[in-house]
Order: C-alpha cells, then structure tokens, then sequence
C-alpha cells in the first residue's frame, strides 16, 4: 500500500512514524512534511519521501496522489479538510482519511459549532455571535469580564482571547472585527461565557456509527511554567489525564460524543475520521470548548505511541463503514511530549538556527524517547536547522508518569540550539493529584 500523509509538523511527523509500523505500507510520502520526516524507516515501506507540495495546494496533492497511484491520503491539519479535499478524493475514486467538507464544518467555524451544540442540548458555554463591531464592543462592555473572545474561522490556533475585562474583550473584537487581524475568518466574531475547571482533550475514531476513544491527553497552551505567558499552538500534553476519570469518560460519550455524531446525521453531514474534543471538565461535568476535526498536536504525539494496533487496519475499518470490527487497543504506559520551541515564539523568532545533539536519524537513541520534529530542514551544508516556532515534540513513554517524565526531561536537555526553551512542569496538574 502506498500512503500519502498531508502536512509538515510534529503531528504529521508522528502520523508517518504510527504508519511505518505497517506491514502493509509499501511506501510512504509526506508533503510537504520536514527533515525529521524524510529520516523515519518503515518495516517495509524504506524511507519516507517528502514531497514539495504545500499542505493547502489540493490540485497539486490531487495530480501527485493520481500520478502515484495513492492508495491512502491521511490528512494532518485542518485547512485541507475545510477546504474540501476528501470530497474531491473521493469524486476521483482515491481514498482520504477524514472528514468531508460539510463535517468538517465543525472545526471551520464556531458559530456552526456552538449553534449545533446548544440546538441539541451539549454542554458548553453560553454565547453569542456578532459581525457588527458597534454590538459586540457594546456586549462586552455591558456583560464585563471574564470573556472568551474567538474568530469564527480557522486562525492557526491564535483566534481566541481570554479577556479578564469587558475592556479587554472589547479590544479584542476591535482587532477581530475593525482591524482585521484574521482576515476572514475573523468577520464574525463568537464570545462567551468563562468556564471553570480543568482543560482535557479527548479524540476519538468514528465511521459515523461507531465511536472508538482514544486515550485522554492534556494539552498545554501557556509557553511558560506556571501556565504563564501567552497562548501557543501547545507547549506539551501528556496521556492519561486523570481529570477524566472512567466516570467523566463516560459522561463525555454518552452527553457529547454520542450526541454530537447523532446531530451531524441529522444535517446530512457525514462524519469518519477524527473527532476531538477540548473539554473542560467543570463542577457541572464535562463541557465542550472546542471541536477539531483531525488529531492535536502535540495530543496526538503522545496518543499514537500507546496506540498499539496497526493504523492502517483501524484506518481501513473506519472508511468501510466497520470500526465495529476493529476496536482500538492501548497499552497502559502512560505518555509525555514536551515541545522545544524557538526563542520568542509565539511571537517573531530566528530561522535557519543549526540544531546539535541528534544522530544520524534525526533522534537520541534513549530507551522510550522519540522525537518528533515539527519545525526542521536542511540547511544549505546538509545540516540541521530550525524553521518553525514549535522544532520538537520530544515523547516518551514509561511504565508510569514518573519514568516517562523522567526520560523526556533526561532527552530535552541533549538537544541544543540557540534560543531554544521548553516547559519543564508538563503534567503538573497529574503530579498534583499524586499521580507519579
């Protein structure tokens, strides 16, 4: 089977690492994915073969995936499956993991999201929507702060503005709908209610009638220790997160997962793929924050490793309308990623910064630690680069939280490039609740 993975990050980098493990892939490439990628051997498929083709230029993909006769096209980010791109895979007959663009809708845009949601009786904070500025300045500054300000649309993750202030959430719907800071996809504005708790991700595989759920993760979003500093694209995650016990577990399929699904039915929108839950589990249970459409990242850099069955397998399942057939097995070691970022980001920050301290493969050669890269190339003496704000989801595993944290903080200090930092208390709020 020839697989081809769309995207370029530490999630795509994982997506190939997960699938080389096949029998059944004979060959594998990634567009445009990273140096890091183009070092990750399969058991049969050699090699992965990164490709130049942008993950947002479908015609492009859709010529190279018919050129090579495609067997698989897995998508890593969301832009492309907004965009539509398993529907036009599927028009010429070829096979694309993920959903069509009518369910993607539910990462595409929040008022879509959010009507869903309270239409159908969901779990999730109370909102309201605006285009016009003049209302929303005036309902933030009459309802005061806390606030959750979002962009409607895709915004790469930096679309949402926890405002402490009616003020400050007015500032925010002034950047959003006045100075136009996401474009389109900030013409509409959602803002809500604050809600309290603690945050917890939950993806689960679905082929619209079943629900197989992956093992619970922690994300986190501040680039600092303490939870400081401004919102990433996520600094770290670990899996399990004991926040979601077998009870809320439970709660969040029977109240979210299983209704959500049953209310995309209903509007025609057909949904196999990947679908994620940000929750934040309050005094009230589970609510939803968010839907995505694909796996997290960096969620999904430490799930896939616990994952033990053959992707391609449950992949097939879920396509064929028979994930039924196929349940999804996890070891019981838990699992961390710590993501070494560039100096600065998430704001502006050096490119092009040679890397040290990897081998040959791109890895470390420790016991239980892979390392993703999310943010490398080549530089122009073959070497190692930065070329992204997040470089590195360094994961590890271990037969309990304490071993697995103690190999990726043994593995995180062995990488060194100028200006490179990383959180040193990722799954803090787990060792607070004495899980060791």
């Amino acid at each position: 089977m020839k697989v081809l993975v769309v995207g370029g990050g530490g999630r795509e980098h994982a997506l190939c690492w997960k699938l080389a493990q096949s029998d059944r892939v004979t060959k594998i490439y990634c567009a445009p994915g990273n140096a890091g990628i183009a070092l990750t051997r399969g058991r049969k498929c050699g090699t992965v073969e990164c490709v130049d083709i942008g993950a947002e230029n479908l015609d492009g993909l859709l010529r190279f995936a018919r050129r090579e006769r495609i067997d698989l096209t897995v998508v890593g980010p969301e832009a492309p499956l907004c965009a539509g791109l398993v529907d036009r895979w599927e028009v010429e007959g070829l096979a694309a993991f993920g959903p069509q663009q009518r369910g993607a809708e539910l990462e595409g845009s929040k008022v879509f999201t959010k009507t869903l949601l309270r239409k159908n009786g969901i779990p999730t904070a109370d909102f309201n929507s605006f285009r016009d500025a003049e209302k929303a300045i005036g309902y933030c500054l009459e309802h005061g702060g806390p606030l959750v300000v979002k962009a409607d649309g895709l915004a790469s993750g930096k679309g949402v503005v926890m405002a402490q202030t009616g003020e400050e959430a007015a500032a925010a719907v002034r950047t959003m709908l006045i100075d136009g800071a996401f474009g389109q996809a900030g013409t509409t504005v959602v803002i809500e209610e604050t809600l309290r708790g603690e945050e917890a991700s939950i993806l689960a595989l679905t082929d619209g009638r079943t629900i197989a759920v992956l093992p619970s993760a922690q994300d986190h979003k501040r680039a600092f220790d303490g939870d400081q500093g401004p919102n990433t694209g996520g600094m770290g995650a670990y899996s399990p997160a004991p926040v979601v016990t077998p009870e809320v577990e439970d709660r969040i399929v029977r109240e979210i997962l299983v209704p959500t699904l049953h209310a995309l039915n209903r509007e025609e929108r057909p949904y196999k793929g990947v679908l994620y839950a940000g929750l934040m589990i309050t005094e009230q249970g589970p609510k939803v924050l968010e839907y995505n459409v694909r796996f997290g990242d960096p969620e999904c850099q430490c799930v896939l490793p616990r994952m033990t069955n053959d992707l391609v397998d449950v992949i097939e399942k879920i396509m064929q309308g028979k994930l039924d057939e196929n349940g999804v097995d996890v070891s019981p070691d838990p699992a961390v990623c710590v993501v070494m970022a560039s100096g600065g980001y998430p704001g502006s920050y050096k490119k092009g910064v040679p890397i040290h301290g990897l081998d040959l493969d791109g890895q470390l050669g420790l016991e239980g630690v892979t390392v993703f890269h999310s943010g490398t190339s080549r530089g122009s003496d073959g070497k190692l680069v930065t070329t992204g704000g997040r470089v590195f989801g360094i994961t590890a595993t271990g037969r309990d939280l304490s071993e697995a944290l103690g190999r990726v903080y043994d593995a995180a200090p062995r990488i060194v490039f100028e200006g490179g930092f990383y959180r040193k208390d990722i799954a803090h709020r787990a060792l607070n609740r004495g899980h060791s």
